[in-house]
């Protein structure tokens, strides 16, 4: 996986992260305008963990152009 594909999964990753997080607290209907900033804070979090995870995946793998993510992950 080339570095523009890859960082198309881990934005469809996180996108799929958030969703997951609205889903369960039934708010998935609502606006964003209606979410407090509570709210968009754990969106935040549960997307920035799943970017997290999935970057340390791609350094675990040796995958090309991995060592400005390894640099970025371990600062």
């Amino acid at each position: 996986m080339n570095s523009d594909e890859w960082q198309a999964h881990v934005t469809h990753e996180a996108a799929k992260a958030m969703g997951k997080w609205l889903e369960g607290r039934g708010r998935l209907h609502q606006p964003i305008a209606a979410l407090s900033m509570a709210d968009l804070e754990a969106m935040a979090t549960n997307a920035i963990s799943r970017f997290v995870v999935l970057g340390m995946e791609r350094t675990r793998t040796k995958a090309d152009n991995a060592e400005a993510l390894t640099r970025f992950l371990l600062a």
